[in-house]
């Protein structure tokens, strides 16, 4: 009896410490430079949106994209010193209409003129990230 309620109690600690590490690890994809997390975002966005619609990683880079955009958001949304940065605002839309279409079409690619629209958007994100603004 006494050897049950031990080896339970080393299981719930293994299993705590598990998932306490792999919600750490997803939660450190970002550094908290805003400029360096931004480029990192916009580069991993980009790829997944350009995966093909067979691709097999579609799913996964989904997942890391949707991970990444609460990510982002949960870092910086009350950062007021970044907030009022136009790369910034320009960012938030663009991660708006991506997350949008991933609640809202989990199982569909996303459509040729959203790709188009987020890829100009990417683009004055780095422009403004060059700027400084």
């Amino acid at each position: 009896m006494l050897m049950k309620r031990f080896l339970s109690v080393i299981l719930v600690i293994f299993i705590s410490l598990i998932g306490f590490t792999q919600t750490a690890s997803a939660a450190t994809a970002l550094t908290g430079d805003y400029r360096q997390d931004t480029s990192a975002v916009v580069t991993t966005l980009r790829e997944s949106i350009q995966l093909p619609d067979d691709s097999p990683d579609r799913s996964a880079a989904q997942t890391e994209a949707r991970q990444l955009i609460n990510d982002f958001t949960a870092r910086y949304r009350r950062n007021n010193s970044v907030a009022k940065l136009t790369s910034y605002t320009t960012m938030r839309t663009a991660l708006n209409s991506l997350a949008g279409h991933y609640s809202s079409y989990p199982n569909r690619p996303v459509p040729q003129k959203m790709r188009d629209r987020l890829e100009q958007e990417f683009k004055q994100i780095e422009l403004f990230l060059s700027r400084g603004s």
